[in-house]
Formats: C-alpha cells, sequence, structure tokens
C-alpha cells in the first residue's frame, strides 16, 4: 500500500504535470516561426541546419574587433542545455541576458528587443522548449573583445503588450517577437538599435554567402509595393523585381507567419516614419 501511495504523489507531481498542449502549440509557432530561434541556436552545414541538432547550438557568429559568439544549446538537455534550469531562469536568460550563476550573456542575442517580451509568449516559448528532443551538444564558451554592460538594464518583473490595433500588433511582432528592428534599424551612439530610426536599414551583417546590408524597409522603400509583394519577400526572399534575397534572413520560418499576423506586420511596416 505504501508503495503505492508513494508512486501515485510521484505522477501527481507538478514538475511531471502535462505542458497545456495550446500554450506548447503557441509556442512551437513563435519559436519555428517569426521568432526563427533556430535560424542561430540550430547549427548549420553546406546544406543548411545539420539533422538531428534542432536548437542544440554551436553556431559560430562573429563580428571582427567585437565578438566570437557561440550560440547555446537550448534543448531540454541536463548536461549541455536547458533541462536543469527552470522556467524563470530561462525567461530571466532570454529578457534580461543574465545566466543562472549571474554571468551576463552578449550579442547578437537582442535583449533589447526581447525585454518586452509578453508573458504569455514568454511561458509558450518556454513550455515548448520543454518539449523538443535533447541533444547532447557541448559548446564552447563566447568571447567579446567589447565591454558588455553591467545589465541590459533592470529586472523586468511582467510585461502585458499593448495588442489593439493591427499597428500595435505589427510592431509587437517586429520588435520584441521577431525582432526584425534588430536588423532593419541603424546602430545608435550607444551600441543599441537607434529606433527613432526604426526600420531606415542596418549595417550589413555576415551571412552565409557573404556580408548582407538589411535595406530600408519602411515607406520610403515599399510605398509602391503591393502587400503581397512584401509578404512574398518576407516569406518566401523573393524581391520585388523578382531577385532572390539572402539569408540571415529566416525565409523558411517566416513562411509559417500567419496571414492575419502578416497584415499586423505589413500595416505596422506602411506606419513607419519614412527614411529621408
Amino acid at each position: 500500500m505504501r508503495a503505492f501511495i508513494l508512486l501515485a504523489l510521484f505522477l501527481a507531481s507538478p514538475a511531471l504535470a502535462q505542458p497545456d498542449p495550446e500554450l506548447v502549440r503557441r509556442g512551437e509557432a513563435l519559436v519555428n516561426g517569426i521568432a526563427a530561434c533556430g535560424n542561430c541556436h540550430t547549427p548549420k552545414g553546406p546544406q543548411g541546419d545539420l539533422p538531428g541538432m534542432g536548437l542544440a547550438g554551436g553556431l559560430v557568429i562573429e563580428e571582427p574587433g567585437l565578438f566570437r559568439a557561440v550560440t547555446s544549446n537550448i534543448t531540454p538537455d541536463r548536461e549541455t542545455g536547458l533541462g536543469t534550469w527552470t522556467d524563470e531562469q530561462i525567461i530571466v536568460a532570454i529578457r534580461e541576458g543574465r545566466r543562472p550563476d549571474g554571468r551576463l550573456l552578449g550579442p547578437p542575442m537582442p535583449f533589447q528587443f526581447y525585454r518586452d517580451l509578453g508573458d504569455a509568449e514568454m511561458r509558450a516559448i518556454v513550455a515548448y522548449l520543454r518539449t523538443v528532443p535533447a541533444v547532447r551538444n557541448p559548446v564552447a564558451a563566447s568571447s567579446f573583445s567589447m565591454p558588455l554592460p553591467p545589465a541590459y538594464g533592470p529586472p523586468v518583473e511582467s510585461v502585458t503588450p499593448r495588442l489593439a490595433t493591427a499597428e500595435e500588433r505589427g510592431a509587437y511582432l517586429a520588435g520584441p517577437v521577431g525582432h526584425c528592428m534588430d536588423c532593419h534599424s541603424p546602430m545608435g551612439a550607444n551600441g543599441q538599435r537607434d529606433l527613432s530610426r526604426a526600420g531606415q536599414g542596418g549595417p550589413p551583417i555576415a551571412g552565409p554567402l557573404g556580408p548582407v546590408a538589411p535595406p530600408d524597409i519602411t515607406p520610403a522603400r515599399l510605398h509602391d509595393w503591393s502587400d503581397a509583394e512584401i509578404a512574398r519577400a518576407i516569406r518566401e526572399g523573393v524581391s520585388r523585381d523578382g531577385r532572390r534575397l539572402a539569408p540571415p534572413m529566416a525565409f523558411a520560418n517566416y513562411a509559417r507567419i500567419p496571414e492575419g499576423e502578416m497584415r499586423d506586420l505589413i500595416a505596422y511596416l506602411r506606419a513607419l516614419p519614412p527614411s529621408r
């Protein structure tokens, strides 16, 4: 009888509780869709993502003179991934750039944007990450020639984004969720993106086919593009004139953006102040 009771208590433990399927579904749509986490956290080979290594880290991203970043293993592996981290520790790492041991994470993680990720999206992302296959993949430490700040800001207590209008929803998708503006905005003097010029094009970034200069995506450039042409560029990597657009834009992930979210995203892009 005692063994039966212990087994029942073990099975009822909150640690073994089944995740909410809807929460996991939403997290999967974010991680593998507009958030495109695997674009950095899945190691790549000549043919693209390495099979069986989804979100296992190890991709090297270099900015000469600034950093050599090696992306983290974010699978549930207990030795080399997030398997021993609590939900709150994962959320703090994403939003605030701080590991459980207090060490600061560095670029290119866009903490300027992730600080504004809503509580609902954070819970969904963590719920999904708990369900992906654990992959044992030790990765090297990142190194930074640039000084890291003592923190990326004060602790984030709770975030409830304003999503009442199409433009607000699009701004949330292009900012905290998809961090589009992290590439497509100029750098400010403080080393962060100058969001007063959001969407006006960013400095060249390294891509698998060579350096890519993220273009202006304000109405100054897109005013004569149709909604369908903008959506095709985002989802398929095909410009208005038929040119193939280059990675690191995560076209395979963006192909999964639902129609409603794409409409909101385009509404936001059309409302941006045009560059001059």
